[in-house]
């Protein structure tokens, strides 16, 4: 299995907006309105920073309740094998791959989709992972029975889940790939 973090390449990979103030991250998210127009980031939602807060809150809390041990107070993002759609993100769109041998699996947890609408009111559709935060060897078991969100949903038109999304609660290896 291989992990997936997609950025645009002006930017930089695993540069994370969770590691700035909330008045950092809305500017950042403003200037990427007005220097990147066309980029998927451009087109969130004025409460983003405020949501993506609450949704790694959530994340956190239910990292530990599995016994997990976070080293960060939110997660570096990554994904479960390539995924297409993602590449459309960024201007200058380019990616990592990082196999998970790499990882140390304890420091990983993952939602079966995107944590946004996994965890949002919003999306109501009884789909038994939804609300859910998964370990390494609990994601085996989701993808094995469900398949990559890549392949069976690549446009969209089957729900909000368009990857396995991957929670990086240390920053060992990232920062080990950021020095290469």
């Amino acid at each position: 299995m291989n992990l997936y973090h997609y950025f645009d390449k002006t930017t930089g990979p695993f540069c994370n907006m969770s590691d700035l103030s909330d008045d950092e991250a809305g500017e950042l998210l403003k200037r990427i309105r007005i220097e990147k127009p066309d980029s998927m980031c451009a087109k969130r939602q004025d409460s983003y920073v405020d949501d993506r807060r609450k949704f790694e809150n959530i994340l956190k809390e239910e990292f530990i309740k599995k016994g997990g041990k976070p080293v960060r107070q939110s997660p570096h993002y990554m994904v479960v094998e390539q995924c297409k759609w993602l590449e459309s993100w960024y201007e200058n769109s380019d990616y990592i791959k990082i196999p998970i041998e790499e990882f140390d699996v304890s420091m990983l947890s993952f939602t079966y989709g995107d944590s946004h609408p996994t965890f949002s009111d919003k999306v109501n559709d009884g789909k038994e992972y939804r609300k859910k935060l998964y370990t390494y060897e609990e994601i085996l078991g989701i993808i094995d029975k469900y398949g990559l969100p890549q392949d069976w949903n690549a446009d969209g038109k089957h729900g909000p889940e368009r990857y396995v999304e991957v929670h990086v609660w240390s920053d060992e290896t990232i920062f080990q790939t950021r020095s290469k």
